[in-house]
């Protein structure tokens, strides 16, 4: 794969720069999203409240794979991480609302903590530009 065939695309969140890394970035097919919190800015939203930050973490994360032309629809892996065990319901409430009809794979871990406290959740995805949003369920691929 060729350098042209990753592109790479910034939220504006100060640690992209501190760390020196992207939001996401699509190569070829597959578009990657970095962990995502529900700080936009310097502002954290949801603050004390899981289900709340879940969401506005994951819309960010959406947001990101939008700019390369793909949706919910194209979501195949959601990763979740949680400062607390007690956070797992209303967390997997708002995974579900949000992709409930595209069924990706998941993967929920209860972690030490974050860097700022006050983050309850952070989340990655992987997209797959050649999916289409209509599901199989039940189907096996080979």
């Amino acid at each position: 794969m060729t350098s042209e065939a990753v592109r790479r695309a910034q939220s504006g969140s100060p640690w992209e720069e501190t760390f020196g890394f992207a939001r996401a970035v699509a190569a070829g097919d597959l578009v990657l999203v970095a962990g995502t919190t529900s700080f936009r800015g310097s502002v954290l939203y949801g603050e004390g409240d899981p289900y709340e930050q879940a969401k506005v973490a994951f819309t960010s994360a959406l947001e990101a794979i939008a700019g390369f032309g793909l949706g919910p629809g194209s979501v195949i892996r959601t990763r979740m991480y949680l400062a607390h065990t007690r956070d797992v319901d209303e967390v997997g409430r708002a995974h579900k609302e949000l992709f409930d009809a595209v069924r990706p794979v998941s993967t929920l871990l209860v972690v030490e903590g974050f860097v700022d406290p006050r983050v309850l959740v952070s989340v990655e995805l992987e997209a797959f530009s050649g999916h289409t949003s209509e599901g199989h369920r039940g189907a096996v691929d080979s």
